[in-house]
């Protein structure tokens, strides 16, 4: 499953990974050339807030999605 999301505060970044840290299989960000896990709260602070980032799940997380679907952008 893949879809973007745009994450606009700090508050955004800490609820995306927590939802992310709950899911049992991979979870990635990807944005240009940066490819990192997004259960990593840390990673994806560096990434940068206000930026179009494209998330990549290794399996179908409708939990997950559900947790984070008003991060996504069309």
């Amino acid at each position: 499953m893949e879809f973007k999301v745009l994450l606009k505060s700090t508050e955004d970044v800490k609820e995306f990974v927590k939802a992310a840290s709950d899911c049992e299989s991979n979870i990635d960000l990807t944005s240009g050339a940066i490819y990192l896990d997004a259960k990593s709260l840390l990673g994806v602070m560096s990434m940068g807030m206000k930026r179009e980032m494209r998330v990549i799940c290794g399996a179908q997380e409708p939990k997950f999605f559900q947790s984070v679907r008003k991060f996504a952008v069309a």
